[in-house]
């Protein structure tokens, strides 16, 4: 059984394509249950994000055709034609899935360098993998070991030690073109990980009023409270959008919250005063169209790339040793996989072996009730016991020193003693 990865994310595929591909919460149930019953597919995980989109399996080895086949259910599943999709996607083998996977949950393949948002996404694809009962032993230890590794470049290296994410960049992006943030007003569209934290950026540097609209209001006023901020539904929103100076949205919606009359017409009641708005979201929350109006300062993930690379530099060295951690992590992880191998022959020589002492166990006590001393007992205890252990091994020694083969003896001599003597 190996491991394969496909997938496409913000380095092959624009936004355009990636919201195409994007897996909501609704649909993946059903996702991975087709996955799982592809031919030669044992496990199957799928991790969807504004950056990416991947599906893990674990396959037989013996399946010629897996790659092709999951390709083919991921082009029909999205209604992609074939020759679109494959532009942009990549696809890694079992060694290059382990090593994709650990630099993934470190941060290392996302647009900003060593972002710990990430490892949060990856944790809740294992889970919902685990939850509809895709995941296995050899996919789940993969994605446990991925966190363990995360966790491990995050305490030994340094690439966790400045605020750089989407979020952040977003913000940077804000205070470049307004300035001080003092006077103004920011609308927050969606309440999850990515809103709070370009929310917590706001609130440190200043911003006037924060909006947070969600689409149900007790999720909009738990993240509200942390910032002083109003709380609002997103049936709400086109009524406040003219409070709006900024604008930044990152919900899970599946079409545009956010289209351009809207947006016109919060400009007309703001008499053409300027918005900046960023669309964090995959698929995007903002109608593409609304760029086209002259007071709209529109930017999504893509256009946040030139500000993210600006805050690389500092992360570079870290990034090597990251590096260098993966690299010994995934030898480990191999050596683990390894073992698997002997688990089947250990479980049923354990069973053997209990199985014989047992049956020994079961005589001796009933030589003591029988009356036998329990030194006679222990006795036969113990002689019955190491006849029984040794005798295979020690026929098929004898044999082995007949034929003369020496690397069975040689195998005996490293099972059964803590020395190493002459053969």
């Amino acid at each position: 059984m190996s491991l394969i990865t496909l997938g496409l994310n913000h380095k092959t595929a624009p936004v355009e394509i990636r919201e195409q591909v994007a897996f909501t919460p609704e649909r993946l149930p059903e996702a991975l249950q087709q996955l799982q019953s592809l031919p030669g597919v044992n496990e199957a995980a799928i991790l969807s994000t504004c950056n990416r989109t991947e599906i893990y399996c674990s396959v037989d080895d013996s399946a010629n055709t897996k790659d092709q086949q999951i390709i083919d259910w991921f082009s029909q599943f999205h209604h992609i034609p074939l020759e679109t999709l494959n532009s942009y996607l990549y696809e890694h083998d079992h060694a290059a899935t382990i090593r994709h996977a650990f630099r993934v949950a470190c941060g290392l393949d996302s647009m900003v360098l060593g972002e710990p948002q990430i490892l949060g996404q990856m944790k809740q694809s294992y889970a919902d993998a685990s939850q509809h009962g895709s995941l296995a032993l050899l996919l789940g230890r993969l994605f446990q070991h991925s966190f363990s590794v995360a966790k491990q470049v995050r305490t030994d290296t340094e690439i966790g030690s400045s605020a750089v994410s989407v979020a952040f960049a977003s913000v940077s992006l804000a205070k470049k073109i307004f300035g001080d943030l003092t006077p103004y007003t920011a609308l927050m569209i969606g309440a999850g990980e990515t809103i709070e934290l370009a929310a917590r950026h706001l609130h440190s540097s200043g911003i006037g009023h924060i909006i947070v609209a969600n689409r149900t209001l007790e999720r909009a006023q738990t993240l509200a409270e942390q910032f002083d901020a109003e709380a609002i539904t997103l049936r709400e929103m086109p009524e406040h959008l003219e409070r709006a100076d900024i604008v930044i949205s990152s919900t899970a919606s599946s079409l545009p919250i956010l289209g351009k009359g809207a947006v016109e017409r919060a400009l007309k009641k703001r008499k053409r005063k300027p918005i900046f708005m960023v669309d964090i979201a995959v698929p995007r929350d903002i109608e593409p169209e609304v760029d086209e109006l002259d007071d709209v300062y529109l930017y999504t993930v893509d256009h946040l790339q030139e500000i993210i690379n600006d805050n690389l530099k500092s992360r570079q060295q870290a990034a090597k040793q990251a590096e260098e951690i993966i690299d010994a992590q995934v030898i480990e992880f191999l050596n683990w996989q390894k073992t698997l191998h002997a688990v089947d022959s250990i479980r049923e020589i354990r069973e053997h072996t209990e199985s014989l002492t047992a049956e020994v166990l079961d005589k001796t006590l009933k030589q003591i009730q029988q009356g036998q001393s329990a030194e006679d007992a222990v006795q036969f205890l113990a002689r019955t016991l190491t006849n029984k252990f040794l005798h295979r091994p020690t026929t098929q020694l004898r044999e082995a020193g007949k034929r003369g083969d020496k690397v069975t003896i040689q195998v005996a001599r490293k099972l059964f003693l803590n020395r190493k003597k002459n053969s």
